[in-house]
């Protein structure tokens, strides 16, 4: 965090390091990144990422969609306009801080958006099945994702019975722990070990951590053998 002095904030340790929570998904023929935090450009100028097909918003929230301008590069590399899916509320939101993006008359050079409206129905973005699950970060309705075996959920702080069945089976889930306290809109370390047990899965990864939780190293070493703090930078295959 911006000007404190905190053992984590401190730490030398570079998974102590903690840029916005975004992911990029990448299979045989298709790349995309999911939500396009305020430190995208540099994530993107971090990985040399070169292409990019589509962008896959979670929700509306500045941390998630700030850099969402940054995507012109990639227009320019694929001479199209970026496939950009979002739900109404979010899209609503794309609409208003990224104004300019769909004026009727446009300055050269800004970002071409192709908004395209999802709901919880299943899709593909390219060879990628697509399975939306509605969570809840506090009263706002959001977005996680099933990709395969691979499921990926971020600013949550309940879920639905009914959610839950479309989580279940993944090999791989990847979810906010934010702190050990309470908080109003997301999951604590322990409601993120606890998600993990009931649903049974096999491998978690926890994000959208806050210097608030500790060290990597230290609280690493108590959790399950299952379970592992993500970092920046980190490659998971499946």
């Amino acid at each position: 965090m911006i000007g404190c002095p905190c053992p984590v904030c401190a730490s030398a340790d570079k998974r102590d390091k903690r840029l916005r929570s975004s992911i990029l998904v990448e299979s045989a023929y298709t790349k995309f990144v999911v939500d396009t935090t305020p430190d995208f450009r540099y994530q993107m100028l971090r990985v040399q990422n070169t292409h990019l097909d589509a962008v896959l918003f979670t929700h509306p929230h500045k941390d998630h969609t700030a850099g969402l301008d940054d995507t012109r590069v990639y227009n320019f590399f694929s001479h199209k306009a970026m496939d950009v899916y979002a739900n109404a509320l979010t899209e609503e939101a794309i609409k208003r801080e990224f104004a300019y993006a769909f004026a009727d008359k446009k300055y050269p050079g800004i970002p071409e958006i192709n908004l395209i409206t999802i709901d919880e129905t299943p899709f593909n973005i390219g060879d990628v099945p697509v399975t939306p699950i509605q969570v809840w970060h506090y009263k706002m309705p959001v977005y996680g994702y099933r990709f395969g075996k691979f499921t990926y959920i971020t600013d949550a702080n309940k879920i639905d019975e009914i959610q839950k069945e479309k989580i279940r089976g993944s090999e791989i889930l990847v979810v906010n722990a934010l702190r050990k306290q309470d908080h109003i809109s997301h999951f604590t370390l322990q409601q993120a070990i606890d998600l993990v047990e009931e649903l049974e899965i096999p491998k978690a990864y926890f994000t959208h951590i806050s210097h608030q939780l500790g060290l990597h190293e230290e609280i690493n070493s108590i959790l399950p053998a299952y379970i592992c703090l993500a970092y920046d930078g980190l490659v998971v295959s499946i």
